[in-house]
């Protein structure tokens, strides 16, 4: 009598053994999902590499490829990390411009992509080497070919083109800017902190920088309120958020960062997009959606692209063509 008692209640424990993997993977949808979350307010924005620079292809690229040397034919007269380059980008439709510093012999930071000289310019050796007034007189644009030396576009357009980061700085006072740290030495994030804090808050709100593990702890240590990311910061944040975003928990490493996500791996964060990004916000966050798989810097370079970001998202879009994206974007928002 007593095994035919105890019947119901081995059936019942078996039927909770059943009921509760279903109720925690039902949890799991309910905290992640999108489709049950509020659509986040706000509209993303638009982030352009390097200005408005000329482009190249992609093929075998590595570190160590010259781009100025693929560069396609030449469709605008602009040469990336300059002036006339980030205005156009800004009258092309950008919310925020990136461009790189490179640290000179005299202390100062001067606006360039490359740690070297020789790629794209009549100058040889490393920025380093150098001081401010003397990459000035260059000729930034000297080797920018688009069929394999026969001819040079840009050779003689160049010549004093190269700013200062002050420069950037005085002339656009009231733009976001992305400052791109090109090394891995933590004396530039030391200097770059000193002449970031001559700034008020509210103009360093409008900044962030990126760039070597080294440089960017120092420059976070001096300038704590300063939105910055490195690999670093970004493995502190995603790698404890993969493991345990199921449960809402966000890391405090991710609060007031930046976190570049590519959209081939995005879709994988829990909570994509919707939650994710409110999850982010709360944490004064902000994410920029990169292309690909984040090998290298691709970007949403034709309007076609822009159908691969969510509807919802309300973060920065990377694009190395804010001339085509630009005009692309602001017709898909007037729609």
């Amino acid at each position: 009598m007593s095994k035919q008692r105890n019947q119901p209640r081995k059936r019942w424990f078996q039927r909770k053994r059943i009921w509760f993997p279903l109720l925690f993977i039902a949890f799991l949808f309910l905290g992640n999902s999108s489709y049950l979350a509020k659509e986040p307010e706000g509209e993303p924005f638009l982030l352009a590499h390097r200005g408005m620079a000329q482009t190249f292809h992609m093929e075998n690229i590595t570190n160590e490829t010259c781009t100025a040397e693929r560069i396609y034919p030449p469709e605008h007269p602009y040469l990336e990390n300059t002036i006339p380059s980030m205005q156009a980008a800004f009258d092309a439709g950008a919310d925020v411009v990136e461009l790189d510093v490179q640290w000179t012999k005299d202390n100062r930071f001067a606006v360039f992509h490359d740690w070297t000289l020789d790629c794209r310019t009549n100058g040889t050796g490393v920025t380093r080497d150098y001081t401010l007034a003397e990459l000035q007189q260059l000729d930034i644009g000297y080797h920018y070919t688009a069929d394999e030396g026969k001819t040079f576009p840009f050779r003689g357009k160049g010549i004093g083109m190269m700013p200062s980061l002050d420069d950037v700085l005085q002339t656009f006072p009231h733009r976001s800017l992305l400052i791109h740290i090109k090394s891995n030495d933590p004396l530039e994030g030391k200097a770059l902190a000193d002449v970031l804090a001559t700034l008020p808050a509210q103009r360093l709100a409008q900044l962030s920088v990126y760039g070597g593990d080294e440089p960017i702890e120092t420059l976070k240590q001096q300038l704590p309120q300063l939105r910055v990311m490195s690999m670093a910061t970004m493995k502190s944040c995603l790698i404890p958020y993969i493991a345990t975003g199921w449960s809402r928990y966000v890391p405090e490493a991710c609060a007031q960062t930046q976190l570049h996500i590519p959209d081939q791996i995005a879709p994988w964060l829990w909570g994509w997009p919707n939650r994710f990004m409110a999850r982010m916000e709360a944490k004064d966050t902000r994410v920029i959606l990169v292309a690909g798989s984040g090998d290298v810097s691709q970007g949403f370079d034709v309007p076609t692209d822009l159908k691969r970001v969510p509807e919802s998202f309300t973060g920065g879009i990377w694009t190395n063509r804010i001339d085509l994206i630009g005009p692309a974007f602001r017709e898909n928002v007037e729609k």
